[in-house]
């Protein structure tokens, strides 16, 4: 609609409805089974000739993070006229959906007990909302690469059973995640040629 004495065009800003939700939610939540269960594969049989403990300082430390931030993201990249605050939250349910999934296949098929996966659940929403904060800034690259950090550091000290120096990088994974959607504005989002 165009206002006759300024010429400015208003755009009615784009609303997420509950389809759209669901939708991102699910996306988090179907990536999460093939990427978590290939990477118990990977960890127990694919590089069986070397010891236990660099099978899964590789698979848990260096492969999951690449792999995990960059699968949550994938879907994100399905922005369409939606605001940096939308796509934040779309991101917040994709992780959520697959914190959720991995929980689950942690917890009920390999015996974790429940507490320790429960903080893992709103990491992967918190590190997918990094990587959407970099996405809506044209940075995405350099804001995956600092969820793979998060991530990296979170899982280096899940392995040596370090549980405080987990949750101090889960936490500050929290916070910025929220420092981030402080900064976050219901700007429309350039579509990419």
């Amino acid at each position: 609609m165009t206002d006759n004495k300024t010429d400015m065009i208003f755009i009615k800003p784009h609303e997420l409805g509950w389809r759209e939700r669901i939708f991102f939610l699910l996306s988090g939540i179907i990536v999460s089974i093939p990427i978590t269960l290939f990477l118990e594969a990977l960890d127990q049989s694919f590089y069986s000739f070397l010891p236990v403990f660099i099978t899964t300082f590789l698979s848990v430390v260096i492969f999951a993070p690449f792999i995990e931030e960059f699968s949550k993201a994938y879907p994100l990249f399905y922005r369409y006229s939606l605001s940096e605050r939308s796509l934040f939250q779309l991101a917040l349910l994709v992780g959520l959906g697959f914190g959720i999934t991995e929980f689950c296949i942690y917890v009920f098929i390999y015996g974790v007990p429940f507490y320790i996966r429960l903080p893992a659940i709103f990491f992967h929403a918190a590190s997918t909302s990094i990587v959407a904060y970099g996405i809506a800034k044209n940075k995405a690259v350099l804001f995956y690469l600092l969820a793979v950090g998060l991530h990296m550091s979170a899982n280096f000290f899940a392995v040596l059973n370090q549980l405080i120096p987990v949750m101090v990088v889960t936490f500050f994974t929290y916070y910025l995640s929220y420092l981030l959607y402080q900064k976050t504005t219901n700007r429309y989002l350039e579509p990419k040629d």
